[in-house]
């Protein structure tokens, strides 16, 4: 009876891992998890630089992790599970106070981020003709510590910006984050289910770039300000799957005095008439509302006056940080470009002078640079 028991049990897990295999194979792989927000790893590239680098084999893990079968079952049954013992973290995400989801923030590898920052000051030092500034703005859990549970560990974004400050400072303006948005920790900055900062937040840090530059920024009485989503659960939500949670509100600002604006999207050479995509009001993924989401490069032309131009043009380089910013800068510069390293793969050098390029922002969060390699291509 014993033997024929551990016989069942054996071929019963074989029988699974084959089952499972099979399924793999099977079922059609996503390329993007509405669940979790972002982008699944793709087939990985057999060559032998990738095989030699161990990138063969980091990006072979990553697809099968993504792609396991039933994937978005598990991870809520795992939510679900966790939750039911009272845990206050899931997928590196924390339940924290006031209704925040924070992301845990690990001590950097800064030999790493030194390399991110030598290749933005070589790119600087390549270019002294042009005017560069980097805004490095933290994420929830870097201005809210306090707010984290109990005895969660957390590394200080602080200091980290302090160290990226003072190694970028060497070639160009360094704009700190906890600068502007300190003063202003106890009013709605960061979406609470979210990483990205709020519309208010990205107001801030538009305020502070326009009064580096010598600008006169607009008042937030300039703008009609609308709530235009009130069920927004973001990425960390989508993460943690934690349940009972309060959806965040989006918030747009429209200026008072419309002017037309055009939205170049390169990767579907598509034109818009509006920096604002509302489809992503009825999807997951509602921040996508600014900008139309993530793209490699757009332009977006501004019909302003010759009163209100600060500037001709500016180069934007960023995350989705970004997203919301740009909007307010169309106030002062009729044509901004946009590019993200991530998916661009065109010199920027050369993408600068044709177009005549002659300022550029560097716009990014420090969870996000700390990791950001596509920074390395700049000098390409």
């Amino acid at each position: 009876m014993k033997q024929k028991a551990e016989r069942f049990l054996v071929i019963g897990f074989v029988g699974t891992l084959f089952l499972i295999s099979l399924l793999f194979f099977i079922l059609p792989h996503q390329r993007f998890s509405n669940l979790e927000n972002r982008y699944l790893q793709g087939v990985p590239h057999l060559t032998w630089d990738n095989v030699l680098s161990n990138k063969y084999a980091e990006e072979a893990e990553s697809f099968v992790t993504d792609h396991f079968p039933f994937r978005d079952k598990w991870l809520w049954i795992k939510s679900a599970a966790e939750q039911s013992r009272l845990q206050q973290e899931n997928n590196g995400i924390y339940k924290g106070q006031d209704g925040y989801l924070f992301e845990n923030f690990i001590k950097p590898d800064y030999k790493k981020v030194e390399q991110y920052t030598d290749s933005v000051n070589e790119f600087a030092n390549n270019h002294p003709e042009v005017n560069m500034m980097f805004m490095l703005a933290p994420t929830s859990v870097g201005l809210y510590p306090e707010r984290l549970p109990w005895l969660a560990p957390s590394y200080s974004q602080k200091k980290v910006n302090d160290y990226i400050g003072e190694q970028l400072a060497k070639e160009l303006t360094f704009i700190d984050g906890f600068d502007f948005l300190s003063p202003h920790a106890f009013e709605s900055i960061y979406y609470r289910t979210d990483h990205h900062w709020t519309t208010y937040g990205a107001y801030l840090a538009y305020a502070a770039y326009a009064e580096k530059k010598g600008w006169h920024p607009l008042s937030q009485s300039d703008f009609l300000i609308q709530t235009v989503s009130n069920s927004f659960l973001g990425s960390y939500h989508t993460r943690s799957q934690f349940s009972g949670l309060a959806p965040d509100t989006i918030q747009v600002y429209s200026p008072r005095k419309l002017i037309p604006t055009e939205m170049y999207i390169a990767d579907t050479n598509q034109t818009m008439t509006s920096m604002y995509d509302s489809s992503f009001l009825a999807k997951k993924d509602q921040y996508s509302y600014f900008l139309g989401g993530v793209h490699a490069l757009m332009t977006i032309t501004t019909k302003l006056n010759s009163q209100q131009i600060e500037q001709d043009k500016l180069l934007v380089i960023k995350d989705s940080y970004a997203h919301n910013v740009i909007p307010f800068l169309t106030r002062h510069v009729p044509e901004i470009h946009v590019i993200d390293m991530r998916y661009y793969n065109g010199s920027i050098a050369d993408y600068m002078s044709k177009n005549g390029i002659n300022d550029v922002l560097f716009l990014f969060n420090t969870s996000t640079l700390v990791d950001e390699t596509a920074l390395l291509k700049l000098n390409n």
